[in-house]
């Protein structure tokens, strides 16, 4: 699965993390991806405080992105 996951993903834990006080369900963003599975993701406050900055296996991890609509035009490239 981790090449479902990338850096500055917007993520959900899939399973509690007592360690760290995280539970399944909370939201993060990828901020380092690692070569072996792993990824530095970042938990933040409404208030923009950091509580949790924690390394996770993929597998811990469900990448939230939106999915186009069928209806929705083709995106266009940036002209140079």
């Amino acid at each position: 699965m981790s090449a479902d996951v990338r850096l500055l993903d917007v993520v959900a834990l899939t399973t509690d993390l007592p360690d760290h006080d995280l539970h399944r369900g909370e939201i993060g963003t990828v901020v380092e991806c690692h070569t072996d599975d792993a990824f530095e993701v970042e938990f933040v406050a409404r208030d923009g405080y950091t509580y949790a900055l924690v390394t996770l296996r993929s597998d811990q991890l469900i990448p939230l992105r939106q999915k186009r609509e069928h209806s929705d035009p083709a995106p266009v490239p940036a002209a140079l």
